[in-house]
């Protein structure tokens, strides 16, 4: 009995040990920290929005940071391939999720998640907020929110929207306007948002809930129209669209660019991440290419960030709930 006492005491001690070892060693990375590259993984194909904000990004926090930053692109299932990358990596602040609002929806609408969007990540920062705009066919009878709320109404189930796919932002933001406005509108979904939007031209789709980044060159060519945007204030690109709000007190929906590191990345890193990821949103030319895409620069805290996810993950589940969307 006293050899087996002994034995189990020197196993527990033998792994004391080790985990001290361990931790005096990350430490020690910590302190150093970055000392290797980081990769920036971004979870959809080259060529998006939140891609090309990553891209925008990567050198100026490169120049600060003192270590090469990487865009990574890791396509697959939605977004999920690349975020759970990221969920499960080694949580040192070497990699990073280069999240968009895809995240929060797919986190409020598939059933299983390899990890959970919200708890699983340690948020560093918004990097940028893009506000949602209704858009129409230039010679559309829809002319603002009101009539196209009383069309809606008068026309139950006909008229038809178009979305980028079953649960993403653009189908359940118009969802919720079903919501707010008391209609019904009938979802048609595509994969990808060129489809679509040549399917509202041709005046096979009647609207479309969209970010303005993905229309803004279609607005400026005339071949949309915006009614409203989806913001509670009016975006400085559109300043004279009035914002949905005016009609339907409290709805807002936008979409965003944010920056997650694995959960338990030590705090100080995720504060340094934060602090040189604000000084380069502080630069000019970051706001004037940004203003560029339709979007707007957002400075955000750590806990400003979580809080951001966990709304817009909280909001999206209660309107699956309540509009009986059928969820992957």
């Amino acid at each position: 009995m006293n050899k087996l006492l002994d034995m189990s005491r020197y196993f527990l001690g033998s792994i004391l040990l080790l985990f001290i070892e361990f931790n005096i060693v990350y430490a020690a990375n910590i302190k150093e920290y970055p000392n290797r590259p980081i990769r920036f993984v971004s979870p959809f194909a080259p060529g998006g929005n939140t891609d090309m904000v990553g891209r925008m990004i990567a050198p100026r926090l490169s120049e600060r940071l003192g270590q090469n930053v990487v865009v990574e692109n890791r396509p697959g299932a939605g977004g999920i391939i690349g975020t759970n990358s990221v969920a499960k990596a080694t949580p040192d602040g070497h990699t990073l999720l280069f999240a968009s609002g895809a995240h929060t929806s797919v986190s409020a609408t598939a059933k299983k998640l390899p990890y959970d969007g919200l708890s699983d990540f340690s948020w560093v920062s918004i990097v940028i907020t893009y506000p949602f705009v209704v858009v129409v066919k230039n010679d559309s009878l829809v002319k603002g929110v009101p009539s196209l709320i009383d069309l809606a109404k008068k026309n139950p189930g006909k008229l038809n929207y178009a979305s980028v796919g079953v649960g993403s932002v653009f189908h359940l933001a118009t969802e919720l306007f079903n919501s707010y406005a008391n209609t019904e509108m009938m979802h048609i979904p595509y994969k990808g948002s060129a489809e679509p939007l040549n399917e509202l031209i041709a005046g096979r789709i009647d609207v479309m809930f969209s970010t303005l980044t993905g229309v803004y060159s279609h607005l400026q060519n005339n071949r949309v129209r915006a009614i409203a945007v989806a913001s509670l204030e009016r975006s400085p690109q559109l300043p004279d669209v009035p914002t949905i709000a005016q009609y339907l007190p409290g709805y807002e929906v936008t979409s965003f660019a944010g920056i997650a590191a694995p959960k338990l990345t030590p705090l100080n890193i995720v504060t340094k991440l934060n602090a040189e990821l604000n000084d380069v949103l502080k630069q000019s030319d970051i706001n004037r290419r940004f203003s560029e895409l339709g979007g707007v620069v957002h400075i955000s805290t750590p806990d400003q960030a979580t809080q951001h996810i966990a709304k817009e993950i909280s909001k999206w589940k209660k309107i699956v709930e309540a509009r009986k969307i059928d969820v992957l």
